[in-house]
């Protein structure tokens, strides 16, 4: 595990020692977007495919970090375009990976450490916060939400993909939230993680609740109480309390990030709130904490969802961000970046170790036998990962 923190746009990594230079602003991140004129005569940004060439060439030109480049240069863009404070919080959720442990690319409470970097020298109480996360701690998410809003008066939540579990508690902290067609929130039942035969099981609260009361009625059978005793038994004497608990604070804290922020000024704040919370931990309705909440959805929930597509500008430069990230989680070995339009960036990556085979060993032979050959084993390339 490795962390890092940069102040300025332009940042050298040797990821083969893991050591790291900071250098200061370089203004070039501001004037050098490339831009694209659309067939309707405006300015669009470039695509997936065109930003993956963008980087091609700069790394045949040796830019230096050709992936802290573009990826700063359009948040730089994205500033430009708003006048709001911007920052990148994403994880690297989404990329197949192995080995990469949960914490590495969830909410933890090291996040505050992130944040307090990324605001660091920025003076507007406007912050626009493009989310890309799993979700993670409910606790650290209610230390996050809590920094962000003595820093600022005015947020708005942007979400190119997808933000999910406690990461769309973090966005109901929002004023407004802003998604397209293609982003999803996610329900916000809190999950219990379970030692069982089969491993560790993340479960949902409200499923061991549920399949408590189930075996209270079913276990007055006899013939019936024979298969519950094993399920049962993997049972903590504190656990029913605390999926409750946990359920409790989930609604609670959501509820009450709603009525303060993002209905602050109705009337009916404190109903809506808590209808709305109520909906998104609603694990009996969503049957799986996995579901994809599109924008219909969630204004069917009473949140405020601003559409993407309503400034072409906007939508451009966010999924250029987007796409800058992934490409920067799909080329270097970065598993969390929270980043402003400065460059102020907290990176945290993980150490890639390469086992590296041993050459095959003669057996030992009496004298005067031949020696008996044996195929080499061929080299596997096997990578692991700490």
């Amino acid at each position: 595990m490795l962390s890092r923190c940069t102040r300025g746009p332009k940042t050298d990594w040797n990821l083969s020692n893991h050591t790291f230079v900071s250098r200061g602003h370089d203004s070039r991140f501001r004037s050098q977007t490339q831009l694209h004129t659309s067939a309707q005569g405006g300015l669009k940004m470039p695509s997936w495919g065109e930003l993956l060439n963008e980087l091609k060439q700069l790394q045949d030109k040796k830019q230096t970090e050709p992936f802290d480049y573009v990826r700063r240069k359009y948040l730089a863009e994205l500033h430009a375009h708003t006048g709001r404070d911007t920052v990148l919080c994403a994880t690297r959720w989404t990329q197949p990976s192995t080995g990469i442990p949960p914490e590495f690319v969830s909410i933890t409470e090291e996040d505050v450490h992130g944040l307090m970097e990324a605001f660091h020298g920025l003076s507007s109480d406007k912050l626009d916060l493009i989310l890309h996360s799993p979700g993670g701690s409910l606790e650290a998410t209610e230390a996050v939400v809590s920094y962000i809003r003595s820093k600022y008066s005015d947020v708005r939540v942007i979400i190119p993909h997808a933000a999910m579990s406690a990461a769309t508690m973090l966005a109901c902290s929002a004023d407004k939230i802003v998604m397209g067609k293609h982003s999803f929130l996610g329900p916000i039942d809190p999950q219990m993680i379970l030692d069982t035969p089969l491993g560790p099981q993340s479960i949902p609260a409200q499923a061991i609740l549920d399949q408590f009361d189930r075996a209270k009625q079913e276990c007055k059978d006899a013939d019936l109480l024979s298969a519950w005793v094993p399920m049962l038994g993997q049972y903590g004497p504190a656990l029913l309390t605390q999926c409750q608990e946990a359920l409790d604070l989930s609604k609670e804290l959501t509820s009450e990030w709603l009525a303060g922020y993002m209905f602050r000024g109705d009337q009916n704040a404190k109903e809506k709130a808590k209808m709305g919370a109520s909906k998104l931990a609603n694990h009996k309705a969503f049957k799986t904490h996995g579901r994809h909440i599109n924008r219909e959805k969630a204004r069917s929930f009473e949140l405020s969802i601003e559409n993407l597509e309503a400034d072409q500008r906007l939508e451009d430069l966010v999924l250029s961000v987007f796409y800058a990230t992934n490409h920067t989680f799909n080329g270097t070995t970065a598993t969390k970046i929270i980043e402003n339009h400065v460059g102020h960036a907290f990176v945290k990556m993980i150490k890639i170790r390469t086992a590296v085979p041993r050459p095959p060993q003669q057996p030992q032979v009496p004298p005067g036998q031949p020696p008996q050959t044996q195929p080499a084993p061929v080299p596997s390339g096997h990578q692991s990962l700490t």
